[in-house]
């Protein structure tokens, strides 16, 4: 056989052979290489995500600590419901985006489909509630309050209704014991936001997106110590899902309790006594405006004199703080927020602010004895003090002639405190005060009393108030000169008149500046609280407390008591011979003073009661009542928003409470049986050995049944309106009323709110 020769194909054949061979060892070096970079370089980072993979956590939710008010009757508790919640996640993985789910199960609910669908969008700026604001990630509960019968339609029909759960849940609950509401104090709660999950997570509480979070009041205040810890149970499963074995378990820890030094029957008595202070004023008729008083909203205080322990705390319009429970429905949210609404959600407690009225010259008068004048000199209080063209008069032209520091406090004479003010004004300089710094006493009695900054309540978003002195006119005017001058106008209007005065001149201190200060108006701005605060002092010898509601946090099994106690952040500027001969005037005005109308039969010889009464004027709307009171045990602060006079207002329904807390009787006399609270509260609730504390029963509240019974007696000859000692004080002129009439209004200053 012939051997052929080698063709030519050959070499380049071997020569694609190399190539493959090459690119055969350049693949295996590149897939070497990342798998040494995978296993070996990071191989640890990516076991441990691979790990993670497999892990699915299960949260079982920690049961809220209860409030409790002093005695141990639950404010706030938790109660186990049937939850009905969606899965967004579950339902966006639907064609239509879950809305045939969600309309069928608004129809198992019996509620709206467009309810149902608004409680599972995502809040944002431009979404109005309700809406969701919790993680996207979360079931969004659609109802608390679902039926057994319909929990069950929904689990036999899982198939119908994919990614909805019916689950019985632990759920808030405040049972307002004997009607006692305490809404704006206990707050309420909602789902955490992923910006809370981020802002925590490095903290020692971190949330989980299963948790609630306190929104305000004590909700918010104590939200850490109420939350406990939720348990977490992880589970390894394969990548089926199916659980292969159980890596760690993290039992869940409940919340501790607060006690509270809030006590529900005298709770309740406020509540009940405002409301009705309110109504009444309605039904007053206001000769300035023509027209009934509106009596819009309103607050009370009640707090232990000696602690500045808050025993009772309202306001009003006021609201079921249930509704949030389970997430809030749209008509719910709109009765809340609306016009028409007035704000339920503000505490006007320590939220609401106003001109305090006559009720401020308690600060004037330590203004004036810091100043040199004497308690018990003699003052002019004329029928009117005049400044060039402009007049404040008294209401209704009082005169009393000279009278003492402390008369004047009785009869609530504005024109003594116009008199020492004004002179105080002129001995500063003026409008263009001497170099130095003037003396300012009026100013400085103020904050020295605590007043244009917070009280430090353990209660969020308290507001401060306001002292007008130099340098808040300064600041105001800086902010609001461009604005002024735009608008102002010499020969305007009086809002015109003002505003270009204010452009001109806005940051001196005028001498009607002065005057009007003098007895709570002008821009002074206080809150309830801040008058609870200085009229305890007043009453406990000179101590400015912190305000306070929590009185003890206890752990879930009673085994841990930790106690808050009371502290304080200064003292009145008055030594005790002040304090003193102050003190005997302001009992002056409840026995022959501007409250003496309304107090009367009240065991003064047994329980002496302190008051001042006080009337503000507000631009552009009705008198504000104010009645600031103490005893030797309580301050007890009422102020309501058009409502007319401090006493007129207001001074049954302090009366009424007084009564219930001292037991006392229609004829006057005491009854401590009957008494809620005839010396306050200094022991905590019985705890029993498993924490659990048996709280007494409260009964409601509700005087209209033994008014009834009185009316039957005086009708049937057995007691006669002349033999009631409240009949044989005849109501005084309302001088308690700050309105002064002048020549040129304009030139009057206002109160704007």
């Amino acid at each position: 056989m012939t051997n052929l020769p080698e063709t030519g194909r050959t070499p380049r054949v071997q020569i694609r052979l190399v190539v493959v061979q090459i690119l055969v060892l350049s693949l295996l070096g590149t897939l070497g290489g990342r798998l040494w970079y995978l296993q070996i370089r990071n191989g640890a980072q990516y076991a441990k995500e691979a790990s993670g993979n497999h892990v699915q956590q299960v949260v079982q939710p920690a049961v809220r600590g209860e409030i409790l008010d002093a005695r141990g009757v639950p404010l706030a508790d938790n109660e186990t419901r049937l939850v009905v919640s969606a899965s967004r996640t579950d339902l966006l993985k639907l064609k239509d985006g879950g809305k045939d789910v969600l309309t069928r199960l608004a129809g198992v609910l019996g509620m709206k489909p467009q309810d149902v669908m608004d409680k599972v969008r995502l809040c944002d700026s431009k979404t109005p509630q309700p809406c969701w604001n919790g993680s996207p990630y979360q079931p969004i509960p659609i109802t608390d309050d679902a039926t057994p019968r319909q929990a069950l339609q929904l689990r036999e029909r899982s198939e119908d209704f994919p990614g909805i759960t019916a689950e019985p849940e632990a759920v808030r609950r405040y049972p307002s014991p004997g009607e006692a509401n305490t809404a704006q104090v206990l707050g309420y709660l909602s789902p955490v936001t992923d910006d809370e999950i981020q802002r925590a997570k490095d903290t020692e509480a971190p949330y989980l997106r299963s948790d609630q979070v306190g929104r305000s009041g004590l909700e918010h205040q104590y939200d850490r110590v109420l939350r406990g810890k939720a348990g977490v149970t992880r589970y390894e499963v394969d990548n089926l899902g199916r659980v292969i074995g159980k890596a760690r378990s993290d039992a869940a820890e409940p919340g501790s309790n607060l006690v509270t030094s809030i006590d529900a029957r005298v709770q309740r008595v406020a509540e009940y006594e405002l409301n009705e202070a309110m109504k009444a004023a309605r039904g007053q008729f206001d000769k300035i405006t023509g027209k009934n008083y509106k009596a819009d909203s309103g607050a009370v205080v009640v707090m232990e004199a000696k602690t500045g322990r808050v025993v009772a705390m309202a306001s009003n319009p006021a609201y079921d703080p249930n509704v949030w429970v389970g997430g809030i429905s749209a008509k719910d949210y709109k009765k809340l927020t609306g016009k028409k609404a007035d704000n339920p959600l503000l505490n006007r407690a320590i939220q609401g602010q106003s001109a305090p009225g006559s009720t401020f010259k308690v600060v004037s008068t330590a203004a004036a004895v810091e100043a040199g004048y004497k308690f018990d000199g003699e003052y002019p209080c004329t029928s009117d003090y005049t400044v060039g063209t402009q007049v404040f008069k008294n209401f209704e032209g009082e005169n009393f002639g000279p009278i003492s520091l402390g008369r004047a406090l009785e009869v609530s004479c504005d024109t003594v405190f116009y008199g020492l003010a004004d002179n105080e004004w002129k001995k500063d300089g003026g409008i263009n005060p001497k170099k130095g710094q003037p003396k300012d006493y009026f100013f400085k009695a103020a904050h020295q009393f605590g007043l244009g900054r917070t009280t430090g309540i353990d209660l969020p978003n308290e507001v401060t108030g306001r002292v007008p002195d130099r340098q808040w006119k300064q600041r105001y005017w800086e902010a609001n000169k461009d604005d002024w001058c735009k608008t102002g106008k010499k020969d305007g209007d009086y809002v015109e008149q003002i505003a270009y005065e204010n452009c001109i001149e806005g940051n001196k201190m005028r001498e009607g500046d002065a005057i009007n200060y003098s007895i709570g108006q002008g821009d002074t701005l206080v809150t309830p609280i801040q008058e609870a605060v200085i009229y305890s002092a007043i009453a406990n010898g000179g101590t400015l407390w912190n305000p306070s509601i929590g009185k003890a946090v206890v752990s879930a099994d009673g085994k841990r008591i930790s106690e808050i106690q009371p502290r304080s952040h200064g003292r009145l500027p008055i030594d005790k011979k002040t304090r003193d001969v102050m003190e005997e005037a302001l009992a002056g005005v409840v026995t022959r003073g501007t409250a003496a109308w309304k107090f009367g039969g009240w065991p003064q010889d047994k329980i002496p009661l302190h008051a001042k009464t006080g009337t503000a004027e507000v631009y552009g709307k009705q008198t504000t009542s104010w009645l600031s009171t103490y005893s030797k045990d309580y301050a007890v602060i009422m102020t309501i928003s058009q409502a007319g006079t401090g006493s007129g207002a207001s001074g049954e329904a302090i009366h009424n409470i007084y009564n219930a807390l001292y037991g006392v009787q229609k004829d006057g006399s005491i009854d401590k049986k009957k008494a809620l609270l005839y010396t306050p509260q200094r022991d905590l609730p019985k705890i029993e050995p498993d924490g659990t504390i048996v709280a007494p029963k409260i009964e409601k509240y509700d005087p209209r049944a033994q008014q009834a019974d009185e009316q039957a007696d005086r009708q049937g000859g057995q007691d006669t309106p002349a033999d009631d000692p409240a009949a044989t004080v005849p109501p005084p002129n309302d001088n308690d009323r700050t309105r002064r009439r002048t020549d040129r209004p304009r030139k009057r200053r206002r109160t704007l709110t």
